[in-house]
């Protein structure tokens, strides 16, 4: 992280991203060349292509950066006559956070390793380059990186005389009615994986045109620790509609780092700052860096001290009548990892308290699991471990783009099942902000959005056949009959379940067995303050078996799975039933299983 000594300018505000270079290493600061207007067919008014504009400076004394966010109308990347500075947006170098004056200039302090960033404001757009990263920020590293294997940052020089923000008027990003894409892991560990991304979930991005003027939030492992591949991270973005932001997670690192100064300098000078802040609408977002280095591969989750001192100003500066979108790599809080202080943010009770009364809600990846824990959720681990007996917002662990590491079968579609540890499949969340509420929406890769559970039989023969082989992962046998069920089997308990991969708090399951009356399930972790339940018992069937013969993590946990027991007296012979989830916001999902009871 920046140690910076000089106190803050100007008025406190502030945040940003990135507009330097697309190679390995960030160039030495040069004055910005004319960029022409983009034709804008993808994103509208909201995605025009451009840079932050770097006037080279050459005084090495100096320890500010100034400059002007200002209106770009022709989007050439430059001040022009005739457009004006924007007054009142906040910009920060990491720390301190400065709004700019009644002309648009700004001053900050800066040391030998500092990101100076804007932060977007609503009404506006920042540029984006060629593959649609979104640019506004500058990566200060005078004497560049040590070396490292993928290259760092080039040493970027004094300090610039000026860097420039521009941006560009947008009505889109000002319309209360947002869609905000928020995608965990795409994770890829070589140039297989990333063709599995791209006719997976980035080919389904490339599809849809209603989140354009958000943009997509990537949340962290952009690459599986081969930092070469952020080349073909950026064709990936390239392909999808609206400006992308990502941040970097723990497989992002540079491992050869001597220190946390430089973890993630390869990142920075691919995409910008590690943390940042815009807004759209009514939102305001907060990218945080939430992964902390010590040495080697040992990382943890954490802030630490000046980025928690950068989000306190940063909160304080925006109005209490935005909703604050939290989003980061290892979540503040989880359910599978409940109780691992390394997986978790350790300064959890503070950023509550930053956040205080306000409207928010907490987005995270590096799970591998899809969990939307919702205010007033309470798991006996969050207690335990950090002293949080209730969430007092919605905290929401979105899934990952590789699901289970790109695990299981490869299907027809050109892509792994990949089912995750709580046997949720693979997809995206859509943040919805909308002039009254916030909601969100899962989406899974390949499917529309009537697919959303899956419904499954967990027998006392399932239950054999699970702990018989938890051990064989991959090469255990396929279950037999896995829909047929004995009599006995009926009187020792015997579920139909129904994995509601976006199941939460406020969801309703109900189940009509040969067209008879609608019978409510039981949710089997309850969230309220009990402790996680594991074990074939509380497994998902469906994704279970698929996982122990093909591969993958096991599903033999997760707080988004409902269950009903059969009664006992089952007349043998063929039976249907209907499983309808109801989420919190009224929309519907139906599954039809069928299953066989034997004398």
């Amino acid at each position: 992280m920046i140690s910076l000594k000089a106190p803050s300018i100007l008025p406190s505000v502030a945040t940003g991203a990135l507009a330097l270079t697309l190679t390995a290493a960030i160039a030495a600061p040069t004055t910005s060349a004319a960029v022409p207007p983009s034709s804008e067919a993808k994103g509208g008014d909201t995605t025009w292509t451009g840079q932050v504009e770097v006037v080279p400076g050459h005084d090495e004394s100096k320890q500010t950066i100034d400059g002007v966010v200002f209106d770009d109308r022709n989007k050439n990347s430059r001040q022009d006559r005739g457009e004006r500075g924007i007054k009142g947006v906040t910009v920060s170098n990491g720390r301190d956070v400065v709004r700019t004056d009644a002309k648009g200039r700004y001053e900050v302090a800066v040391d030998d390793n500092t990101n100076v960033f804007v932060t977007q404001p609503a009404g506006y757009a920042v540029p984006v380059d060629e593959d649609n990263i979104a640019q506004f920020s500058y990566v200060h590293l005078p004497e560049g990186s040590p070396e490292l294997k993928y290259g760092g940052i080039e040493p970027t020089g004094a300090a610039p005389e000026a860097v420039n923000f521009p941006l560009a008027r947008s009505a889109a990003t000002k319309k209360p009615r947002q869609n905000c894409i928020m995608a965990g892991d795409v994770q890829t560990y070589d140039q297989e994986e990333v063709e599995y991304a791209r006719d997976g979930a980035f080919a389904d991005l490339a599809e849809r045109d209603d989140y354009a003027s958000c943009g997509s939030l990537f949340l962290g492992d952009i690459v599986g620790d081969d930092l070469s591949l952020y080349p073909q991270t950026r064709e990936l973005t390239s392909m999808i509609n609206g400006p992308a932001r990502l941040l970097p997670g723990n497989h992002d690192l540079d491992f050869d780092a001597a220190d946390s100064e430089n973890r993630f300098d390869t990142y920075r000078s691919q995409f910008g700052a590690d943390y940042y802040s815009y807004d759209v609408g009514n939102l305001h977002i907060v990218a945080l860096d939430s992964v902390q280095y010590r040495d080697g591969e040992n990382y943890t989750g954490g802030l630490g001290e000046e980025q928690l001192e950068w989000l306190r100003q940063d909160i304080a500066a925006t109005p209490k009548g935005k909703t604050v979108v939290l989003a980061a790599h290892i979540p503040l809080l989880n359910y599978n990892d409940q109780s691992q202080t390394r997986h978790q943010v350790k300064e959890i009770k503070e950023i509550h308290e930053i956040i205080g009364d306000r409207d928010a809600v907490a987005f995270g990846g590096h799970s591998h699991t899809t969990e939307f824990m919702r205010e007033g959720d309470a798991t006996e681990g969050w207690t335990k471990t950090w002293g949080v007996d209730t969430l007092p917002f919605d905290h929401i662990t979105a899934g990952a783009i590789s699901g289970d590491w790109y695990s299981g079968r490869v299907t027809e579609a050109g892509y792994p099942t990949a089912l995750q540890r709580d046997g949720a499949r693979p997809g995206v969340l859509t943040l919805e902000s909308r002039p009254q509420s916030t909601t969100d929406r899962f989406t899974v890769t390949g499917e529309d959005d009537a697919t959303q559970l899956a419904v499954g039989v967990n027998s006392p023969r399932y239950r054999d056949w699970f702990d018989t082989n938890r051990s064989k992962v991959g090469s255990a046998p396929a279950f037999e009959r896995p829909t047929e069920v004995s009599a006995a089997d009926l009187a020792d308990g015997t579920y139909l379940t129904a994995n509601v991969f976006a199941g939460s708090t406020g969801t309703e399951v109900e189940v009509e067995i040969d067209g008879g009356e609608a019978k409510g399930a039981e949710r089997t972790q309850a969230m309220q303050g009990e402790a996680k339940k594991v074990g074939a018992l509380w497994s998902d069937p469906v994704a279970a078996q698929e996982q122990l013969v093909h591969g993958g993590s096991v599903a033999e946990s997760g707080m988004h799975l409902w269950r009903l027991e059969l009664p006992a007296d089952l007349a043998a012979g063929n039976h249907t039933a209907e499983v309808t989830s109801t989420d919190r916001s009224g929309r519907t999902s139906t599954e039809t299983i069928e299953f066989t009871v034997t004398d």
